[in-house]
Parts: C-alpha cells; sequence; structure tokens
C-alpha cells in the first residue's frame, strides 16, 4: 500500500494535469476509494494549495491560482517532456534563461530522474536570427487581445501597422500572419525583423484569414501559391534511381517504385525549372511524362545548358 505522502505526491501531479477532475475519477485514476481522494484534498489545502470542490454524488476538485506559488510537482515523462523542450527551444533568442530553467529544475529533482535527464543531450540548428522575447510576447498578446501594433520591419525599419491574427512557429523561425492597415493586405512578417513602436493599440474584428487558418496560409505562401495550400505546378517524372535513394530527399513528393531500379514521382515546385532541378539533383537520366508544359520546359533547359556549356561568345 501506497504511503499518504506519496499518494498526496500523485494526487497532486493529476490535478495539475488538466482543469477538472471527477471525485470518482480521481479515485479510479490513483487506485484509492473516493473517502480517501478527499482526505488528501483537504491534506493539499492545509500546505497551500487552492482546490476548489464542485458539488454532486462524488464531487469534483480544481486545482486553482493561489496567493503564492506552492511548490510545482511533475511527474517523469513531464519532466523529460520539459527537458527536451528547454533544450530544443530555436528561433527565440532565449537560450541562456532555457538552460538556467533547465538547470532550477535540475536541482530539485530525484537522483534516478536526474539521471534520465543528463542522458538527454542533443544539438539544434537555430537560425542565425532570433526573435526577441519581447516581440514574440508582444505580438502574440496582441493576436489574442486583438489591438493593433505599430512595428519597424525589415533591414528598412519601415513603419507598419498591423493587426496580428495569428503567430506561427516554422523550421525555426516564428512569423506573425497579420493585416497590413496600410497596404490593405495580408502580410506575413518574420518575427526576428520586427522592431516594436507601439503596442497596445485600438481594437480590431477578426478577418477572415485565407485559406482558413493562419498555418495553411503560412505554408501555402511558403509554396509560392495564395488561394491553396499547393505548388503552382507539379511535375510527373520517372528517375532511373532507387526508391531508396529518393525518399531521403522526396519532401511532400508522391513516391512510387517501380522495381527495376526507377522511381515515379510526382513532386510540386515553384515552377516547372524548378521541378527540373529537383530531378538533376540525382545526376542520373529521367524521363519526363507530364504535363506537356514540363517537357517543354525540359526542351527549353537543354537549350540553355548547352550554350551555357558551348562557352563564352559561342553560339
Amino acid at each position: 500500500m501506497t504511503s499518504p505522502s506519496h499518494r498526496m505526491l500523485n494526487l497532486l501531479s493529476v490535478l495539475q494535469s488538466r482543469r477538472d477532475w471527477g471525485g470518482q475519477e480521481l479515485a479510479d485514476r490513483l487506485g484509492v476509494t473516493v473517502r480517501t481522494v478527499r482526505r488528501d484534498v483537504d491534506r493539499l489545502r492545509e500546505l497551500g494549495y487552492a482546490i476548489t470542490a464542485a458539488k454532486g454524488p462524488y464531487g469534483g476538485y480544481r486545482l486553482a491560482p493561489g496567493e503564492e506559488l506552492p511548490p510545482l510537482l511533475f511527474d517523469d515523462e513531464q519532466a523529460v517532456a520539459i527537458a527536451v523542450a528547454l533544450q530544443s527551444a530555436s528561433g527565440v533568442d532565449i537560450a541562456d534563461a532555457a538552460a538556467r530553467a533547465l538547470g532550477t529544475m535540475r536541482q530539485v529533482m530525484p537522483s534516478h530522474l536526474r539521471h534520465r535527464i543528463d542522458a538527454i543531450r542533443f544539438e539544434t540548428e537555430a537560425p542565425a536570427d532570433q526573435a526577441a522575447p519581447d516581440v514574440l510576447e508582444a505580438v502574440s498578446a496582441a493576436a489574442r487581445r486583438r489591438r493593433t501594433l505599430r512595428v519597424d520591419y525589415g533591414a528598412d525599419g519601415r513603419g507598419r501597422r498591423i493587426e496580428p491574427h495569428a503567430v506561427v512557429a516554422r523550421d525555426g523561425r516564428w512569423y506573425a500572419v497579420a493585416w497590413d492597415l496600410d497596404a490593405e493586405d495580408w502580410r506575413i512578417l518574420r518575427l526576428d525583423r520586427v522592431r516594436l513602436r507601439q503596442g497596445g493599440g485600438v481594437p480590431f474584428e477578426l478577418r477572415e484569414i485565407p485559406n482558413g487558418d493562419a498555418r495553411t496560409y503560412l505554408a501555402a505562401r511558403f509554396k509560392g501559391a495564395s488561394d491553396t495550400d499547393r505548388w503552382p505546378v507539379t511535375a510527373d517524372l520517372i528517375l532511373s534511381v532507387p526508391a531508396r535513394r529518393v525518399v531521403p530527399f522526396a519532401g511532400d513528393a508522391e513516391i512510387e517504385d517501380l522495381g527495376d531500379g526507377r522511381t515515379r514521382v510526382q513532386v510540386g515546385s515553384w515552377s516547372w525549372a524548378g521541378a527540373l532541378a529537383w530531378a538533376l539533383r540525382f545526376d542520373a537520366s529521367f524521363e519526363v511524362v507530364g504535363p506537356p508544359e514540363l517537357a517543354d520546359a525540359a526542351a527549353a533547359l537543354a537549350v540553355r545548358l548547352t550554350d551555357s556549356a558551348a562557352g563564352p561568345g559561342i553560339r
């Protein structure tokens, strides 16, 4: 049978994991009786944890914010998840703060958990230009509170009045999807290029983001499209390369192993020339299946490559 102290720690960990819990639900989760749950909740209240109760046949409980911050408790899986998140934080200039936070956590961890955390070491590739924490916080708050912002943006530091609708993390960078009040159009702003001028502006009404949501809209713009999350062109090719060599570079391309050392690929790109450049990376022959525009682009590219190989002044 578990000790009361161990049982209370388990109860506290469960209460911290979500907003509301039923009394019977807690009892089933912890393998105890509802009466034991009530008794342990009372003990936690005596230690300063603000736990509110709901009426009903079995009651319910909620761990509410208190006037003082009592000790936080994480189970092993939660602690490992936090350690990984702190080490992999990228795109925002918080490396020093994250390292200090991880060090603080480590000091209060039991020995077996410290060993698990210490064993997790990996390298992450962060972009050279990282967003300032105050910029990320201000833009996120403006999007949540629906308040306009005045910012300077880009190398020229041009001022903009924006209505931030969402903040999206992608490939190690942070972006704001915002309505530009001066241009009267949607803009995607890299937060590492944003400098705050004035915050907490006037309220604004939410607009409908193209493609339905910020993440899909950003993905579409990265593919050179404006209306849907898909590439402007899709090429159908057969590469004289085994599928195992193609897969690591496939990305979102569709791959079909033809079984004879060849691979059929349907790959999207910004242009037909871009799709051909994708195929040329394998330094192997390939066949154009379609569409006709791709075949025309391949013929034009062949002429350009022949002219380039002839040397300067020879045409």
